[in-house]
């Protein structure tokens, strides 16, 4: 045999359990579950239970989300028994995790929307609370992966939804092992393996078994190392770096006062791990209060935010000195604030009556991206105030001799104030792990010397020099060319905007050059990209028009309510800029006074984050601290290095989905040098190749080789309908979609050019239907009683999906057949249309539909403003006819169906078979309500993907 079998690996893993620890439990179905819930809980409160009394703990289970299932488990809950007295019992041992009931079960079987039979669970007190999904060794992991996402749709929620209770799935192919948290959210790239503390990946199912499922640990995790994120509503799981970190400091903490600092690389969730240290610091009785201490308000905002997103309230986030003094001084256990302020208290002679009480109190300090605040009299005034303190930094770069400056303290490094390193977590870990992207660095522009007009010639086809002129670097003719190299590239970087860019320059004034520039390219009608700023200008800058040049007397000098002068303050400049901005958006934000600012950059964060601007065009503001996984291009004309490279770079490399493969760099200066060096700074001697991407050419040859292994499986279009076998349909999947994914990572390159390929494009567009045909196909099928290889593969539609291409982008084109008076151009308009149908897969479900209302509909339509409007009626009529002729095919409730399907549209959930049932005006028998429930269910996911989803 050339593989091994998913049943031996699953029996290998149930004995290595019982090893464990783990009792083997036979548990075939709900009913068996329930009864073993029923004498496991029990057993770990030293209780019995009547039926009546379990029948309160099931109702009280039995509430509410996953995430809300979550807190139940970590409660305690009061039940009145029988005799009438009344005690509390507990569902998990959150303090002595180990002195739980561990107990391992295979194959139970659920039955909601679709019988399902799960590989291994892992019970604690009798909960199902981790889930093992394994496939044999040779297949693809992810295909385990979608395997718990069918299951959390079609049959967790059955019954009791005691499933719902899962708090970590645990997938493996024998070779590769990952875990994640139940979250119905995250994408395949936002699960992890388990590792070392030396970040080396433990990812052989055996060896993981042996570190993460040992019994003690895996209660840790579930009881310490879960995170309930409160504003999303989902569970959160510490992967291994975060973890480690987190123990070192407790154990730090708990052992003594030597301090430290956690080097994790920029994107890789140090604010989780921040707040998990704070968290179990808190509960540390000699700690009396646990300090976050971050740079700049901006920070301070983000990091409260982000604090009570783990945990509702935890943070009271500090305006002004005296909050802080009050919560220095109050039973405010966990304070968030800036080291501006926290230097203002402990200085401020009106302070110092209430802090003086803190002197020797037990306090420990954590500093965010400790290298930009803590090398000045601020970090020497803190150190010194407190005497019985405690720092630990966390940083992304640290400072080392290499890229230190001079300061009030001289050249200071991160090892210097915070003591050892604790944990280590570098840029080339983080890749590795793919808990980061790569960058794609592309360097554009090349000047040559001044032409016989003496003007500066400048070609953006090439590679940049160094140019360190001011008069270049500044020219308009400079500025213009990089605009309009933004202008023509952007949508491509932008994969069609479904992302988003930064731009960082060197100053303020050139900054403004910019702006300006692409503020008037968009009047000229040039471009339409959505185009915001933010600086920081100094209150008492030079008056450019204060230049000693007096000009002759003209006569009596009239008095005006505000002076107006030739150059304008930079705080004048940023407010005609926030007024296009609230024109663009509807806002009324101004630099008037701090409270309005604040929240212009409040508002800036949170539509770069939501891609309602195209590019945000900085000098400083946004290259640290701010985090955003729709962003990803940087834009740089700015000398950077060191620290300040590997921070800006790293706003574009967050982790999202299959479509955001890399991060773009597009730089118009010559940081070839500074790149290298700052990654072999802050990684390794042999990071490059890990950190930065292939160039163009490297990835044409894979597409080429790609290409060769599609075309030895299906040399033309035709011969993929010759492909019966599934195994043959599998490697023809695999071979498109590998093809597809570097396709979408060689369209991001300035260099694409569709000729490049050698696949016409209309024959790439030709096995792409192929290709969503077989999908379609896996889709219908799916609910049989017939098993099928291909029903967990992911055919990453997202990377297929273009968000333009939609039911109004169609209706833009119908309406241009009804202005093309000749008749054959008509019909290939109509042809273009139909194949466009078949091609974008967020419209194949409505091609039927839409053919009939071009057949129909369209040759009565003479004026082309009338479509939109005609196409609405001819929706509705046909909508209502579809749900009539489904009601009465198969003899449904009209009503009960229309709130079946508006719950499946609200919730996104398929109907479970319970509901479905309810909606037969006579209930079918026992043996055939499921194959009735599958049919109609099918019906009902058609009837809203064709007639409401995407209108």
């Amino acid at each position: 045999m050339t593989t091994q079998p998913e049943q031996i690996l699953e029996n290998n893993l149930v004995q290595q359990l019982q090893q464990l620890g783990y009792d083997q439990v036979k548990l075939s179905d709900e009913t068996a579950l329930l009864s073993n819930l029923k004498s496991q809980l029990a057993k770990h409160n030293n209780t019995s239970f009547s039926d009546a009394e379990f029948k309160q703990v099931l109702n009280h289970l039995n509430k509410g989300s996953v995430f809300e299932k979550a807190k139940i488990l970590r409660d305690k809950m009061q039940i009145n028994k029988d005799d009438g007295s009344s005690e509390y019992i507990e569902f998990i041992n959150q303090k002595q995790w180990c002195k739980n009931e561990f107990q391992v079960a295979q194959q139970i079987t659920m039955e909601g929307s679709y019988k399902n039979r799960y590989d291994v669970t892992l019970l604690i007190n009798g909960l199902p609370l981790v889930q093992v999904e394994l496939k044999r060794r040779g297949l693809e992991l992810k295909e385990a992966f979608n395997q718990t996402n069918r299951y959390q749709r079609h049959s967790y929620g059955a019954g009791q939804a005691l499933f719902n209770y899962i708090q970590l799935f645990v997938i493996s192919n024998g070779v590769n092992t990952k875990y994640y948290a139940n979250n119905r959210k995250q994408s395949f790239k936002q699960t992890f393996f388990w590792a070392d503390k030396e970040n080396r990946n433990i990812t052989e199912l055996t060896k993981f078994a042996d570190a993460f499922l040992e019994l003690c640990h895996l209660s840790k995790m579930i009881t310490k190392y879960i995170v309930l994120h409160e504003s999303d509503k989902i569970l959160m799981v510490l992967r291994p770096y975060q973890y480690y970190a987190t123990e070192a400091i407790a154990d730090r903490v708990k052992k003594g006062v030597k301090n430290g600092y956690i080097w994790h690389t920029t994107g890789s969730g140090k604010t989780l791990t921040s707040f998990k240290a704070s968290q179990i610091m808190m509960e540390i009785p000699e700690v009396h209060k646990v300090v976050f201490v971050v740079d700049r308000r901006d920070l301070d905002y983000q990091t409260t935010k982000e604090f009570n997103h783990f945990s509702d309230g935890s943070v009271d986030g500090t305006d002004n000195t005296n909050k802080l003094v009050k919560q220095f001084t109050d039973d405010t256990k966990l304070i968030v604030t800036t080291i501006q302020k926290l230097n203002t208290a402990i200085n401020g002679a009106r302070y110092q009556s209430r802090m003086g009480n803190l002197v020797d109190k037990r306090i420990v300090f954590i500093f965010d991206e400790c290298h930009r605040s803590q090398f000045g009299d601020t970090h020497k005034a803190i150190t010194n105030f407190f005497q019985n303190k405690q720092l630990f930094g966390f940083t992304g770069t640290p400072i080392f001799a290499d890229n230190s400056a001079k300061n009030d303290l001289g050249k200071r490094t991160t090892k210097d104030l915070f003591d050892e390193c604790l944990h280590k977590y570098v840029i080339t870990d983080a890749i590795k792990d793919q808990n980061v992207l790569r960058f794609a660095i592309e360097y554009v522009g090349r000047y040559k010397q001044k032409n016989s007009n003496n003007e500066l010639d400048i070609d953006t086809d090439n590679l940049v020099e160094d140019i360190d002129t001011k008069e270049l670097l500044e020219s308009e003719k400079r500025l213009t060319k990089i605009a309009d190299y933004i202008i023509n590239n952007h949508e491509r970087k932008t994969h069609s905007k479904t992302f988003t860019g930064m731009m960082c320059v060197s100053s303020v004034d050139t900054l403004i050059k910019y702006y300006d520039i692409l503020q008037k390219k968009k009047e000229a009608g040039e471009h339409q990209l959505k185009v915001a700023t933010i600086f920081s200008y100094k209150a008492n800058e030079d008056d450019k028009d204060a230049n000693g040049a007096f000009g002759e007397f003209e006569g009596a000098i009239a008095a005006e309510p505000q002076a107006t002068y030739g150059n304008l303050h930079s705080r004048e400049i940023l407010d005609k800029y926030i007024a296009d901005y609230n024109k663009m958006f509807g806002t009324s934000y101004s630099t008037k006074d701090s409270k309005s600012f604040y929240n212009y950059y409040n508002d800036i964060a949170k539509k770069v984050k939501n891609k309602e601007i195209d590019i945000l065009l900085v000098v400083n503001m946004f290259l640290t601290g701010f985090d955003s996984k729709l962003l990803n291009t940087l834009y740089v004309d700015k000398n950077l290095q060191y620290h300040g490279l590997i921070q800006a770079f790293s706003r574009t490399n967050r982790i999202l989905d299959e479509k955001k493969s890399h991060g773009n760099i597009v730089c118009f200066r010559n940081l070839k040098k500074n790149t290298d060096d700052a990654i072999l700074l802050f990684s390794n001697k042999d990071a490059k190749e890990v950190i930065l991407i292939e160039p163009y050419e490297q990835h044409l040859d894979k597409f080429h080789e790609a290409l060769e292994k599609l075309l030895y499986l299906a040399p033309t279009v035709e011969s993929v309908d010759d492909i019966i076998r599934e195994d043959e349909q599998l490697a023809f999947v695999k071979a498109f979609r590998n093809l597809m994914r570097i396709k979408h990572i060689l369209h991001g390159f300035a260099d694409y050019k569709e000729d490049d390929l050698d696949l016409p494009a209309q024959a790439y567009e030709d096995y792409k239907s192929k290709y969503l045909d077989i999908n379609d196909k896996v889709k219908n099928d799916r609910g049989t009683d017939k098993t099928s290889i291909l029903d967990d593969v992911d055919f990453e539609l997202e990377l297929i999906h273009r968000d333009e291409v939609n039911v109004a982008y169609i209706l833009t084109l119908l309406a241009q057949i009804c202005e093309t008076p000749d008749g054959a151009k008509k019909e290939g308009q109509k042809k273009s249309i139909i194949d466009t149908l078949s091609s974008e897969v967020q419209l194949r479900s409505k091609k039927e539909l839409i053919e009939k209302f071009i057949d129909q509909n369209l040759p009565h339509i003479k004026d082309s403003e009338e479509v939109t409007d005609e196409f609405d009626k001819f929706i509705e009529v046909e909508k209502q006819n579809a749900f009539t002729k489904l009601v009465n095919e198969e003899k449904l409730k009209a009503d009960i169906t229309e709130k079946v399907i508006s719950d499946y549209l609200f919730t996104n959930r398929t109907p479970i078979q319970s509901d479905v049932i309810e909606t037969f005006e006579t209930r079918p028998k026992l043996l055939q309500r499921k194959k009735l429930a599958q049919r109609v269910t099918d019906k009902m996911v058609g009837f809203v993907e064709t007639f409401l989803s995407g209108f």
